[in-house]
């Protein structure tokens, strides 16, 4: 516990010196939020709805830090760590090399949780948003959309044999899902081509879940998007564990 939380004061240190993640997952969701309000404000998603467009886009705007750290962050560092022979010096000491992996998951997750917390503090002081669902509920499918997300990028940094080719892969996903799964792009407002184009997505499945989770709409209704993430959290995990090339 005492090398994990050295590891971890000491990664996170250099990670905030890059900005990065600062910039993508902190500043970037909430100033989605800010534009969100000022061009929606408290305008009905639909005529007839509970809910406003804001309220119905805060779990999309939630996953961009989750995208940001899961499928770009995580891939670059693991690649340019074993690059750099980090992950095999770790093998020559009594700490696991798997302990590094661990801090950066555990680094990421923190920048998602942060963004959560600032999101919803942007939304809710500046446009009264409030959350219709269940919060036990919300957190449950976040930490699920997190889970599949980092077991993306952990397979692919995990997988890629240089960084050059981590760095393509991870953009590759990275950039489409961000744009047109409907985390900064509205899905709403997309065509229906484009929408069957974005359903293709595996964060696009999340943010229906999470949309159903904020909305307080049937969870039975999602059944599809859950088991997408679940199943693809359990796979890309597996992939890892059997495939990981730590030199």
């Amino acid at each position: 516990m005492r090398a994990f939380r050295t590891l971890f004061i000491t990664e996170s240190r250099l990670s905030l010196r890059g900005m990065d993640m600062f910039i993508f997952a902190i500043c970037m969701p909430v100033v989605m939020v800010v534009i969100l309000g000022a061009v929606f404000g408290n305008k009905p998603a639909f005529d007839g709805a509970d809910y406003t467009f804001l309220e119905q886009s805060f779990g999309a705007v939630a996953t961009i830090a989750i995208c940001a750290g899961g499928v770009m962050g995580l891939p670059l560092v693991v690649s340019d760590y074993r690059n750099r022979k980090i992950l095999k010096r770790f093998k020559v000491t009594p700490t696991s090399p798997a302990l590094i992996l661990a801090v950066q998951t555990a680094i990421y997750a923190l920048y998602s949780i942060l963004s959560l917390i600032l999101v919803y503090i942007a939304g809710a002081v500046f446009f009264s948003y409030q959350l219709h669902g269940s919060w036990l509920k919300f957190l449950g499918a976040y930490l699920l959309v997190m889970l599949s997300m980092f077991s993306i990028g952990l397979m692919v940094g995990g997988l890629a044999p240089n960084m050059k080719i981590a760095s393509a892969a991870a953009s590759l996903l990275y950039f489409p899902m961000l744009i047109f799964s409907g985390a900064t792009l509205p899905y709403e407002v997309m065509p229906a081509p484009l929408q069957k184009v974005a359903d293709v997505m595996p964060l696009t499945q999340g943010i229906k879940l999470l949309k159903a989770a904020s909305l307080g709409l049937p969870m039975d209704s999602v059944f599809i998007p859950i088991a997408v993430m679940a199943a693809l959290a359990v796979i890309c995990i597996c992939i890892s564990l059997f495939f990981f090339k730590w030199e």
